[in-house]
């Protein structure tokens, strides 16, 4: 005899690959997104620095010029010239991130905001263009660039692609489906049939947890031929923190639909849960760059355990011993989760 279970994951099967913009949505766009994000940083050009020279007075012309074909000897500073009022506006809107003041007694200060990356950046550039310009003495180190794989900025971005379609499927793709089916009133129709709530909750959560598998497979073998991106560390590890993140993103899903009867209500509500975990977890830059105070509530999010497991496997070649409290943290959500959900849902 059929198990309830097995015949409820079949089901999902069948009407998931029945539905061509599903699968699209599923398995193509990550693949779309991943491919345009890969190319727009895969291979960046130098940054270019701007810095601005501020110029008043006529006797501060001739220091001014100096200043400038100092920095002008370094091939990434493009120099703007103004007077201070023009300078000092460029500087507040961020198009340049520099001031320089010089002075005709060949002094100089520098106007510039500390707390943007960008700044701080401009002021270093220029004290080494300077400083080589006054002393051409001084030894010069040889530049070597280093682009090796895994420490790109795509080899960054791909688990944290990995992690948001894994959260993405999760919520989307178990919560969305079961308010749908309730406002279509197949609920109703499944309180009908002699089977248990948990084989239904559950055959959402195992069919979702197999369409994952299969993206994550293809979107990494997608990176490692197009961009190289490989997998350093135990595959196994890397296959059990992508389970464990679709059943604990599936779970979470189940609980914020478990009682929603509306799709706008869902809507909003998938939303309020997925954008702080897309700000705060380090999808597209380090979560180590919010304040301290907020990192133990960045640390117990499951979306930030889950990337740093997968980029724990992938970029720095660990095995089991990484995924230890990404295990933990993933599977104390979803279980947690699953059991509120099977608790508070409803049928109708």
């Amino acid at each position: 005899m059929n198990h309830p279970l097995r015949q409820l994951v079949l089901t999902r099967f069948r009407e998931f690959f029945r539905r061509p913009s599903t699968v699209f949505w599923v398995y193509g766009f990550p693949l779309l997104l991943s491919g345009v994000l890969g190319v727009a940083f895969q291979n960046r050009p130098a940054a270019q620095v701007p810095i601005d020279v501020s110029v008043d007075g006529i006797g501060e012309m001739q220091a001014a010029e100096s200043v400038r074909a100092k920095l002008l000897g370094d091939a990434r500073i493009v120099v703007a010239m103004g007077t201070d009022r023009e300078c000092r506006n460029r500087l507040r809107i961020g198009k340049t991130g520099l001031v320089i003041i010089p002075e005709a007694s060949g002094r100089y200060d520098y106007l510039f905001d500390a707390n943007r990356p960008e700044s701080a950046l401009a002021r270093a550039t220029a004290d080494s263009a300077l400083c080589r310009a006054d002393a051409p003495e001084l030894a010069v180190p040889t530049e070597v660039a280093f682009n090796e794989p895994g420490g790109r900025y795509i080899d960054f971005l791909i688990p944290g692609l990995v992690g948001i379609n894994l959260m993405g499927g999760g919520l989307w793709g178990v919560g969305f489906v079961v308010v749908d089916m309730r406002v279509r009133k197949l609920l109703k129709r499944f309180l009908a049939t002699p089977m248990k709530r948990r084989d239904f909750l559950l055959a959402l959560i195992i069919s979702r947890a197999v369409f994952t598998l299969i993206e994550v497979t293809i979107l990494l073998v997608f990176a490692w031929l197009a961009f190289g991106v490989a997998v350093r560390g135990n595959f196994g590890a890397l296959a059990v923190l992508v389970v464990l993140g679709a059943g604990c993103f599936g779970g979470i899903g189940l609980l914020v639909a478990c009682r929603v009867e509306t799709i706008e209500s869902v809507s909003g509500l998938m939303n309020a849960v997925m954008l702080p975990m897309y700000l705060l977890c380090g999808v597209f830059f380090a979560a180590d760059r919010f304040p301290d105070a907020m990192q133990p509530l960045i640390r117990v999010l499951p979306l930030t355990a889950l990337l740093d497991g997968l980029r724990a496997v992938m970029n720095e070649g660990a095995g089991w011993g990484a995924v230890d409290r990404p295990a933990i943290v993933l599977a104390a959500w979803g279980a947690v989760s699953f059991a509120i959900a099977l608790r508070w849902f409803k049928w109708r």
